[in-house]
């Protein structure tokens, strides 16, 4: 440290002088004190390292109450804004796990904000006028468009497999066929759940191909319960085969053993019937005689995240009693969501209108190409010769471990900036206010206008004039 920095040094103020500065211009009204002065510290400590790593000797200016007072309410303005925030998905990926996958409806979140804010029955009975169980909520409608004669509802779908596992198969063999021995995102392996619940897992065929007779000479005085698991995720094609589920229930019956099916991400919608890929939906699960089915409530349902779980009452009740389903029971706001969410499909058209996850995956491709040619246009007003926006045919995806094959026929836009390049724009992009995400391919910023909601054509073009009035300012400095 030579004489120059020991001087510097000298100047940095004490904390309590930051604080009478700043309070005597208002600046610091609006901040705790838990979190001002924290913000004050850094903002000092900041200093004394500049001080200790600049070459030469800083300006005056730097060491003034004012710029401390000004570095130390920016601080203050991070450390206090929310950590989760609303984004911008410009990456065609529906159901984005990363960015909070399935949005919920207006008529949903009008539902949530009514019983999240005031009382509600959520464990009171008002027919008997006494204590009652939270799934009767759900329960009913649940059946009603399933079919199943029991349900019930946990946090999330690797909950939903872990109970049954542990209330049904505990201690003893449950039979799967090695093709369907799935992780999906977060290493959720379901040999590890088996594991954890007790269950013995029993693997049968080959990773392509499992036949009847693999179940059948596998069946032994240890087994409990027959498996599948839907590989939702992925596929395996080529050389394949796999059990079918009535296949699989036949060969249950015979021997006297449950059925379990883990559909993932699980759909009450027929999708081929729109164009898209077959997805197996619950209800023809449960029309196949299965015991016992389970997936999630916030991929193709388009709900909350929940793990819902659709039998006959002698395997739910039993479910419904294992001590482990007070860990994982759902809240008031969830059961609220999914209700709400439910209710929509009671009308098919209904429910692919107004959720947001199947109305996006159906979304017809000429609204795309409009709302590419909208925003295209847009842009092409604000960045002039800068700003090159090209329309792409790439393919939008539905995400969330679902439909793996599927490849959505999408009108993407393409932009690229001179003098920036696109691994700079999207940094650019996902640190605006709010992020916009999308992805890069060829040297281009991509935006598939598949997963936009309405009001974001403003937000993006107010962003991208943002970040071209900073690049001008840069050049002209």
């Amino acid at each position: 440290m030579n004489q120059d920095q020991r001087n510097q040094l000298k100047q940095l103020p004490g904390v309590d002088r930051v604080i009478v500065h700043g309070s005597a211009g208002g600046h610091f009204d609006a901040i705790p004190k838990s979190v001002l002065i924290p913000a004050i510290r850094w903002a000092i400590d900041r200093l004394r390292e500049t001080v200790l790593h600049a070459a030469t000797p800083l300006d005056a200016a730097a060491f003034s109450l004012d710029a401390l007072v000004e570095a130390a309410t920016r601080r203050a303005d991070r450390i206090m804004a929310p950590r989760l925030q609303r984004t911008v998905n410009a990456t065609g990926v529906v159901v984005h796990t990363n960015l909070g996958r399935s949005l919920l409806s207006p008529a949903v979140l009008d539902r949530l904000k009514l019983i999240s804010s005031r009382y509600s029955n959520l464990e009171f009975d008002l027919e008997k006028g006494r204590r009652g169980s939270r799934y009767s909520a759900v329960e009913d409608i649940l059946c009603e468009l399933s079919g199943a004669r029991a349900a019930m509802v946990v946090n999330n779908n690797a909950a939903a497999v872990l109970l049954c596992l542990d209330t049904l198969a505990k201690g003893v063999e449950v039979i799967v066929s090695r093709g369907e021995l799935v992780e999906i995102g977060g290493a959720f392996r379901i040999p590890d759940v088996m594991a954890k619940s007790g269950a013995i897992l029993k693997e049968v065929g080959t990773t392509n191909r499992t036949h009847p007779r693999d179940y059948e000479s596998a069946i032994g005085e240890a087994t409990g319960m027959l498996l599948k698991a839907h590989t939702s995720n992925y596929s395996i094609v080529g050389f394949t085969a796999s059990v079918a589920l009535p296949d699989l229930v036949a060969i249950g019956r015979r021997h006297d053993l449950p059925v379990m099916e883990d559909l993932g991400s699980g759909t009450l919608v027929d999708f081929s019937k729109y164009g898209l890929i077959k997805e197996p939906t619950v209800q023809e699960s449960l029309a196949a005689g299965v015991d016992v089915v389970t997936f999630s409530g916030d991929k193709l349902l388009g709900g909350p995240q929940a793990g819902i779980i659709l039998g006959g009452p002698a395997h739910i009740d039993r479910i419904k009693a294992n001590p482990l389903t007070r860990a994982l029971r759902i809240d008031k706001m969830t059961l609220a969501a999914l209700e709400a969410t439910l209710q929509l499909y009671r009308d098919e058209q209904d429910a692919l209108q107004h959720i947001p996850t199947l109305r996006m995956l159906t979304l017809p491709p000429s609204l795309i190409q409009a709302r590419a040619a909208e925003l295209k246009t847009r842009l092409e007003g604000i960045g002039g010769d800068r700003l090159k926006v090209e329309l792409m045919d790439l393919s939008s995806k539905a995400g969330g471990g679902s439909l793996p094959l599927l490849n959505l026929e999408s009108r993407c836009l393409g932009v690229t900036l001179a003098g920036k390049s696109a691994n700079a724009m999207e940094s650019w992009l996902r640190h605006h206010t709010p992020p916009i995400i999308g992805r890069i391919e060829s040297d281009r910023f991509i935006m598939d206008p598949r997963t936009l909601q309405e009001e974001e054509l403003d937000i993006i073009e107010k962003a991208f004039a943002d970040m071209l009035a900073e690049e001008t300012g840069t050049q002209e400095k």
